[in-house]
């Protein structure tokens, strides 16, 4: 099987970061080894970007995944691969930072990833770690975003990660990081779809050299917390019909087109390959002009994340007034 050549975008730090990415994120998480074999299928089709986190306890597995497909001539070089990882908000505090990434590298096997994000703009007690404790009452009062920054500066600067980024920040957190920060960040990865466009966001990322990567592109189908609004689209499905192409291949096309990543989510090989059929054709204008016709709504809240003793008491302030 022959496989899909990826675009690249040129990140603010110099490196190389194809558009489309592969999602771990899963609850439950499918077994290590389960996993390991989907990872090897999503090398086989084309993929070369992945995206996991200390969260979602998946690093083990691709970092396996990445020997394979060494050791199976997929990929010639771990250069060849972009392993995206993230700083979960139990070890989002200066002295954590390094030590965090360290443990990743060493569930990945890995000598540096090649971008590595802080997670959530706020902070969560030590001991909180896991899915089952994003709980409202373990979110800590106050959140060290310069020195944490500083800290995510310095993985880059000992070679730990290429490249540095946050995710889920809306305008006002990033302006504040920016105000502080000697190097920018590369990516701020944050919920986009179809249904939950982020133009305003997109916009001040763009003057800002900061790319956006795209978690959710699909609406999280068919996942405990998503919606059928993208999938389901009258707007998009009549695109589809039109064109032969799927839902998803229509949305993330457009998604390429404004310029983002995508960072997929199917453990489907025959979906993998069809979510990568995107890069040799477009759309017309008048179909890109349909899209701002998709209602618009956040797929994600974060409520979980809003409360009277943290930093954010409002849905409004952790989204920065776009709740």
């Amino acid at each position: 099987m022959e496989a899909k050549k990826i675009p690249e975008v040129i990140l603010s730090s110099g490196q190389k970061m194809p558009v489309i990415g592969l999602g771990t994120a899963a609850i439950p998480p499918p077994p290590h080894e389960a996993l390991t074999s989907i990872l090897i299928d999503a090398f086989e089709v084309g993929y070369k970007h992945f995206d996991t986190a200390s969260l979602y306890e998946t690093e083990e597995p691709l970092g396996k995944a990445v020997a394979k497909a060494l050791e199976l001539g997929l990929i010639k070089s771990r250069d060849e691969v972009f392993i995206t990882s993230k700083l979960w908000t139990t070890d989002a505090h200066p002295d954590l930072v390094v030590p965090s990434l360290k443990t990743s590298l060493q569930k990945l096997g890995l000598e540096y990833v090649d971008l590595y994000l802080i997670h959530w703009p706020l902070r969560m007690k030590p001991e909180a770690k896991g899915y089952h404790n994003i709980l409202k009452e373990n979110v800590i009062p106050s959140f060290d975003m310069k020195g944490t920054w500083e800290a995510m500066e310095e993985c880059f600067r000992l070679g730990l990660a290429k490249s540095i980024g946050v995710s889920n920040f809306g305008i006002k957190k990033l302006t504040q990081l920016l105000e502080n920060a000697t190097i920018p960040p590369a990516v701020n990865q944050v919920e986009m779809s179809p249904a939950w466009q982020q133009g305003k966001l997109r916009e001040f990322c763009k003057q800002k050299g900061i790319h956006v990567s795209a978690w959710s592109p699909l609406g999280a189908y068919k996942t405990s917390y998503g919606t059928n609004t993208v999938m389901e689209s009258p707007i998009l499905k009549e695109i589809a019909c039109a064109r032969q192409k799927s839902t998803a291949q229509i949305a993330l096309r457009w998604i390429y087109e404004q310029g983002t990543i995508a960072i997929v989510r199917s453990f489907n090989k025959e979906r993998m390959k069809q979510n990568l059929d995107i890069f040799d054709w477009e759309l017309s204008e008048e179909e890109s002009q349909k899209f701002s016709e998709i209602p618009q709504h956040r797929t994600y809240h974060g409520v979980c994340f809003v409360s009277e003793n943290g930093p954010y008491k409002t849905l409004e302030e952790l989204w920065d007034g776009d709740p």
